[in-house]
């Protein structure tokens, strides 16, 4: 994404989201004077069973042709079923992933990051082995296998690299690691960032 067409897009998001009240899943289309029709999600607090269907809903509430479409980040995480479905929807639909300035995009958060066809980074991107009812982590859930094998399965669909996963299942759940900008272009995570 140019710098221009960038700044461009952050000024409408801005202005398409400045009376709305903050919630987990918004959808707005809109019409800017030089892009054409764009359509922006925005996905904050956190990811939670239910923000696929609300994430949908939006979408096809807003059918058409759109020059652009955006999915703003800037959650803590949360589900990472939820997650990694979100994800597909964005990338069936064809959204590029956008973590703006003053954003972060922690936890399962990073796998909508990675559904983005194009990826723009401009806060900050933390990672860590996901938490799972009744347990700490991945690695002690006894069906931990089948969630490994799920987790692959998104990164090879999203053409992600696996390192990406093992960076992320080799840092404790209680511990975050923020990205510099060179693991956010070696993970492929963004094409501009910082």
């Amino acid at each position: 994404m140019s710098p221009s067409v960038f700044q461009a897009v952050i000024i409408c998001v801005a202005t398409l989201f400045s009376s709305v009240a903050l919630a987990k899943v918004e959808v707005q289309g809109g019409q800017h004077k030089t892009l054409g029709r764009i359509l922006v999600v925005k996905v904050s607090e956190d990811i939670v069973p239910g923000d696929y269907e609300a994430l949908l809903k939006g979408i096809t509430g807003n059918p058409g042709k759109y020059a652009q479409k955006v999915v703003m980040l800037d959650t803590i995480g949360g589900s990472v079923v939820e997650a990694m479905k979100m994800g597909r929807l964005f990338r069936e639909t064809g959204f590029d992933a956008l973590v703006p300035s003053t954003a972060v995009c922690q936890g399962s958060c990073v796998y909508l990051l990675a559904a983005g066809q194009r990826k723009t980074v401009r806060g900050h991107v933390g990672i860590h082995r996901p938490y799972y009812a009744g347990s700490d982590s991945v690695h002690s859930v006894s069906g931990a296998g089948a969630v490994k094998a799920s987790q692959i399965a998104y990164f090879k669909q999203m053409h992600m690299p696996l390192d990406l996963l093992e960076a992320m299942n080799s840092t404790p759940p209680q511990r975050m690691r923020v990205l510099t900008n060179a693991e956010l272009k070696r993970y492929q995570l963004s094409s501009a960032s910082h």
